[in-house]
Parts: C-alpha cells; structure tokens; sequence
C-alpha cells in the first residue's frame, strides 16, 4: 500500500502538539526524529539502551512525520496543519521554521522499521519498558510493563516519560489509588500498577490514546486495576459522564505527563482531586514554561517538594497541604 507522507521541520517544544495535529487530521501512524548524539555522555547506571544511530538534525530541532492513506485530500490536510501549527505562537510555543514537504511511500519503510529501535528499557530501580516484540527475561525484584505504543505517545523513551516513571517509584506506596491525567499508552497507569498502587483510573481525551491504553492494559493483565475512560479530570471530579470510576475520590497521587499550557488549565481540579498530604507529578513541561508552571502549584495552595530535570524537561513533585 502506498501512502503519503507529511513530514514537518520543528522544534522539540513543539513535538507533541503538532503529533496530536497529525493524528487529528487523519494519520494512521506519526514518528518523531529528535537530535541524537551518541558522544554526549549518558546515565546508564541502570543498563539503559541507547541504540538510536546518530542523524543530522541539530539539537532542539525535530521531524515529525505523518502517515496519511490514498483518497484523502492531501492539500487540505497540509493547509490544516499550516493553520494550526501558526496558531501555537499564540500559545508562546515556538514552532520553528515548520518547513512541510510531502512524498509517496511504500507502507514497509515506516510501518515497522522503527521497532529496531525500541529495545527494552530500564527506566528505574524496578521498571523495565519491553516491547511486545522483543524476548527478554527479568532479573529479581525487577517489575515489566509490556508495551505496544501503536500511535499514541509513551514508549518511555522519552525524558518527560522516564521522569514520571522514576518519580512513581519514589512516590507510590502499596495500595495507593491513582490517577493519571492524558494517560497515552497507558505506560504510566501500568507503571503505578506495577509499583504496588491498587487502582488507576487513566484519563484521556483522545479516543486513539484511549484504546491504545486500554489494549496495553490488556497485555499487562491489568484490566481489573486499570480503569481507562475518554474523559478529563474536572468531569470526573464532578460526576459527569456514564457509569462510576474505578477510584475513591480524593486520591492520594496524580500524575499528568502532558504540555504545561494544559498541565496550568486544570491546577485546581488536580488539588481537588487529592487527599491532604497527597502527591501531584506534573511532566512533560518545557524549560521554558518552567517558572510559570511553579508559579501556578504554589497559587493553587501546592507545596513544591522536588524538581527533576532530565534535557532540557522538567517535573514537579509537588504536595498538598
């Protein structure tokens, strides 16, 4: 099958946003291609993989690509994506040059070859990310989440992803109930589930990321602690929607591994949502949203207990009082 490819020139700012533009447009698959060095000197303490052959886009800068079937209108599809990729300057997030070009590929030179890739991946002291296709045996005391990430974010791989990981580790305790705003693959529900919390219900706006988690929910055996629901936080909150949640409200731990213009919309639902004492991890926040993020926990009555950095991300652990 032939399919036409979208590729787009950006920044790693910009990456998630203009994934989700792909994907909202009618891409049946979207890669990224970040800068990689392999010279830079790397944490490999927990034998991490670092197999990613180096490429010439220069540090910062991305490329995306989107994957889109013959019959739909590619001009469209490209003036779509223009719009909305010029919108996010009003948002303070530079897209870069945003260069577009378009060309014909065969559906083997994407649909497959990066899962040479995607190797398993010590993320902690106690998790392991490994891939469905992959063989691979755990050590003791060592826990696995299996994952087929499809089209929706969350391989692990990525900063923002290993930093909440790590940080569950430290923060979970067994039995926890938790929730986990713009759930993805569902890599970090899994991840809790793993870490010893009894329930986590793992919200998402986006059917795609919806059934993507819930089909890595059930390749972890985990449907009967996992609950994923298309929804967002404040109706949760508020009861809306059909059936009941699989989670005591207030809990004690949420997690959100999105943007920081969407972690600073929902601030307040996420205190809401929490017992006194309770744990927020906000990831997935660009060095330069940082002081404004911090600045919007401690507004909201948060108290900031940590700040991990890992490139040029940030995550706040951050406790209500």
């Amino acid at each position: 099958m032939i399919w036409k490819e979208i590729t787009i020139h950006t920044t790693e700012e910009a990456v998630e946003m203009i994934s989700n533009f792909l994907h909202e447009a009618g891409a049946g698959g979207v890669t990224i291609e970040e800068h990689v060095d392999n010279d830079k000197p790397r944490d490999t303490s927990l034998g991490q993989w670092f197999e990613i052959p180096p490429n010439d886009i220069p540090e910062g800068e991305a490329k995306i690509s989107g994957y889109f079937p013959e019959g739909l209108s590619i001009e469209q599809v490209v003036q779509e994506v223009q719009t909305r990729i010029e919108e996010l300057k009003g948002y303070d997030i530079d897209p870069g040059a945003a260069e577009i070009s378009v060309r014909d590929v065969s559906e083997d030179d994407w649909a497959n070859n990066w899962k040479q890739y995607f190797k398993p991946l010590r993320v902690s002291e106690r998790l392991t990310i490994k891939p469905t296709w992959e063989d691979y045996t755990p050590r003791a005391g060592e826990q696995i989440i299996e994952l087929d990430p499809g089209m929706a974010f969350g391989t692990g791989t990525h900063p923002t992803t290993s930093l909440c990981l790590r940080t569950l580790e430290n923060i979970i305790s067994e039995g926890d109930e938790v929730i986990d705003v713009g759930t993805g693959s569902g890599i970090l529900a899994i991840g809790a589930c793993r870490l010893g919390a009894s329930r986590v219900l793992a919200l998402d706006l986006d059917p795609v990321a919806v059934s993507s988690a819930t089909e890595n929910t059930r390749l972890n055996k985990l449907e009967e602690r996992i609950q994923v629901v298309e929804s967002d936080l404040l109706s949760v909150i508020k009861g809306e929607g059909s059936g009941s949640v699989a989670v005591q409200l207030p809990v004690r731990v949420v997690v959100a591994n999105i943007l920081a213009e969407i972690i600073l919309l929902f601030i307040d639902d996420v205190y809401q949502a929490l017992t006194p004492g309770g744990y927020y991890i906000a990831s997935g926040i660009y060095k330069n949203k940082e002081q404004a993020v911090e600045e919007a926990l401690l507004a909201a009555g948060f108290e900031l207990e940590r700040t991990a950095r890992e490139e040029d991300w940030v995550a706040f652990v951050a406790r209500k009082r």
